[in-house]
């Protein structure tokens, strides 16, 4: 089971995540955190990423004096398991009463509207 992660630890990971590279350094982090206008103090990310490797999101490998950090859990496996706990807690595991909320409550653009249409019709026509 994929835990919950607390907001400052999701933000981490969202870097992790959209970095290129297969291995994710400290100051790649550091920089990243600064330039979306979220500093961090270097103790504080230190606790941030240990637990994030408690929780098993993460791992990682000392090289030297710095470490490097790879994910072991996917952003699509993350967002996945927090749609179902989301659909579960508040929709009892409804979709349709999801997305009746989603056109009823006026908080899709016309656009996103037609896409999901599209979708819907596309995985129709899937075996």
């Amino acid at each position: 089971m994929v835990q919950r992660l607390s907001d400052a630890e999701l933000e981490i990971m969202k870097i992790v995540w959209g970095n290129q590279s297969e291995v994710t350094l400290f100051p790649y982090i550091m920089d990243a955190l600064a330039a979306r206008g979220r500093p961090c103090q270097k103790n504080t990310l230190i606790v941030l990423l240990s637990r994030l490797i408690g929780k098993g999101f993460l791992s990682a490998r000392k090289i030297g004096r710095r470490n490097e950090y790879t994910t072991l859990v996917s952003e699509a496996e993350y967002q996945t398991a927090q749609t179902k706990s989301f659909l579960d807690k508040i929709y009892e595991g409804s979709v349709k009463g999801l997305v009746s909320n989603l056109i009823t409550g006026d908080l899709m653009t016309d656009e996103e509207y037609e896409e999901l249409k599209k979708l819907l019709e596309r995985g129709k026509e899937q075996p």
